[in-house]
């Protein structure tokens, strides 16, 4: 690969998910909180936002996938929806209300939502060796992560009143990649469009029981994470009481430890356990932290705040023994001719549908046990994905014994998004 194009395409990748980390791990409290604060929605109302950027995955491969795919060239796509895409997080940052902040992280969303699968065939397109795809795509977890120590030194110096910093600092992201995607490799629209519904051939892999008990079980696991990314940055502050300036960077730690766990552990791991063992560590490691998390409001502050904190590296290790190795399990059993579909079909079940039900199932805990007026409730909060999880780690040991999939193991899988 040409020195120019791989570092063009790290840098995509790098802002890519910086504008997603910008936000996505701490708009949670300035949703909720009363103004001035913040603009004093309820619950269901900000797991309803965070929601729409999962309709819009569900949505997105019927919209710009299709634009990019059939007319325009994937850089100015990418381009111009960037630039579009960081009027309405400005927008959304000085929203006043529930209405308006809808509204504007719709719209920015049905915009974003495309380039996640768009940034990736672009790489692959320029990229000859599949194997070094990996190594351009960490730039992205690594975005993901500035975006945080960003924020935070932004916080320390002082953020603008009554305005989304989060969602402000994503906007200028949004910004830049808009213009940067113009001088990106250029890449014609494929001559032929891909099938919108291409999940739809895989469905026929759902006779198999262990690929059905997977996906069943993949769908729960993903409903129950986002009780990660919806309430913890409030739960760091509310009940462990880390200031709001420092809680951008301390989540980084789930990123860092998913980047080590990727180059180090996970190799090792499907060499010497398989992919049955590597898929149950990752659903494992959940209900530890959730359990952390759950003991933080109750025990010691001085022993369960830097607990908390390093728990939060068990949403790496469980991310990249689940998610990585569920799309390395699904390429190794689908038929060559339906591999594509089936990945598909995995993300629709899990990025889209499975994360949409997800953030409003939790947006319905958090309004039940509602912790913003008894800071032990958060007990309660994490005790239900953590029972859940368990459930799910308890049935995937008992039902899912794929012993195709071990003599198929990939020995080196490629990193994913966040």
């Amino acid at each position: 690969m040409n020195l120019s194009v791989r570092v063009r395409l790290s840098a995509m990748m790098f802002l890519q998910y910086a504008i997603w980390g910008a936000w996505a791990p701490v708009l949670w409290p300035y949703l909720v909180n009363p103004k001035p604060e913040g603009l004093g929605m309820t619950n269901q109302q900000a797991a309803f936002v965070f929601g729409l950027l999962w309709l819009a995955c569900i949505l997105a491969p019927f919209t710009g996938g299709q634009i990019a795919d059939r007319w325009i060239p994937t850089q100015r796509f990418l381009g111009t929806v960037h630039l579009a895409g960081g009027v309405f997080l400005v927008l959304a940052a000085k929203a006043s209300g529930f209405p308006s902040m809808a509204i504007m992280m719709a719209i920015y969303s049905l915009l974003y939502a495309p380039t996640l699968a768009l940034t990736n065939s672009l790489g692959f397109h320029h990229i000859k060796d599949e194997k070094l795809f990996g190594q351009v795509r960490v730039f992205g977890t690594i975005g993901w992560i500035v975006a945080g120590w960003i924020l935070t030194l932004w916080r320390e110096i002082g953020t603008p009143i009554n305005t989304a910093d989060s969602l402000m600092l994503a906007g200028v992201f949004s910004f830049i990649m808009g213009v940067f995607c113009f001088f990106l490799p250029h890449t014609p629209p494929a001559k032929e469009s891909p099938d919108p519904l291409a999940f739809r051939k895989a469905f026929v892999m759902l006779k198999d029981r262990n690929f059905l008990v997977f996906m069943l079980i993949a769908f729960v696991v993903t409903t129950e994470l986002q009780f990660y990314y919806l309430p913890t940055a409030d739960f760091l502050n509310k009940a462990l009481h880390i200031p709001q300036t420092k809680i951008p960077m301390t989540m980084t730690v789930a990123q860092i430890a998913e980047i080590l766990t990727m180059a180090f552990l996970l190799p090792v791991a499907l060499r010497n356990w398989g992919i049955r063992k590597s898929l149950a560590v990752g659903v494992i490691a959940w209900p530890i932290r959730y359990v952390v998390f759950a003991l933080g409001p109750i025990g010691p502050l001085a022993v369960m705040k830097p607990l908390v904190v390093a728990s939060l590296a068990l949403h790496g290790l469980g991310y990249t023994f689940f998610f990585v190795v569920s799309q390395i399990y699904v390429d190794s059993v689908a038929p060559r001719d339906i591999r594509a579909s089936a990945q598909s079909l995995l993300t629709l079940m899990t990025l889209g549908i499975g994360n949409w039900l997800g953030t409003q199932f939790t947006g319905w805990i958090m309004n039940f046990f509602d912790p913003a007026a008894n800071v032990q409730a958060w007990t309660n909060v994490f005790l239900v994905p953590c029972a859940l999880t368990i459930l799910c780690a308890l049935a995937f040991l008992l039902f899912f014994k794929d012993v195709k999939a071990e003599k198929q193991l990939v020995q080196k899988p490629e990193p994913t998004a966040v």
